[in-house]
């Protein structure tokens, strides 16, 4: 199996080399590249004039680096990802949604209904919480 980590924030906007101070809000974003998915910081002032193409992102704040940790992730934001890689036939991106599922198993937004097999993967048939429509995801 594939591992894959999101690298932690640089400070530093990607797009115009200025510093990110702590506390200040800016957009971390996933981009495609060669290489796979890659984190990019990038300041409001940046994303807003520029909009730069994106696979996904997210708006945040740079830790103080002598502060607790908080832990915060939006539920909505998760399925939005969930959904987006629907489809998805790079191995990459059918790992990080299985992982996407497996949170959202965790947080109950989703309920493992069955499995079948077809040809060489596994595939489950997840039920989204309060609704009758059902995803399928595969187990890499």
């Amino acid at each position: 199996m594939d591992e894959w980590e999101i690298d932690k924030p640089l400070g530093q906007c990607w797009g115009t080399g200025k510093k990110i101070e702590y506390g200040e809000e800016y957009f971390a974003a996933l981009v495609e590249t060669k290489e796979g998915l890659q984190r990019r910081d990038f300041c409001a002032d940046y994303w807003q004039e520029k909009k730069p193409d994106v696979f996904c992102y997210w708006k945040t704040k740079l830790p103080h680096p002598d502060r607790k940790k908080q832990i915060f992730v939006d539920d909505e934001m998760l399925m939005a990802f969930f959904e987006r890689l629907e489809g998805e036939r790079e191995q990459e991106k059918i790992n990080f949604r299985f992982v996407l599922a497996l949170i959202l198993m965790r947080k109950r937004r989703l309920k493992y209904d069955s499995s079948k097999i077809e040809g060489d993967k596994e595939v489950w048939r997840l039920r989204i919480a309060g609704d009758k429509q059902f995803v399928e995801v595969i187990n890499p």
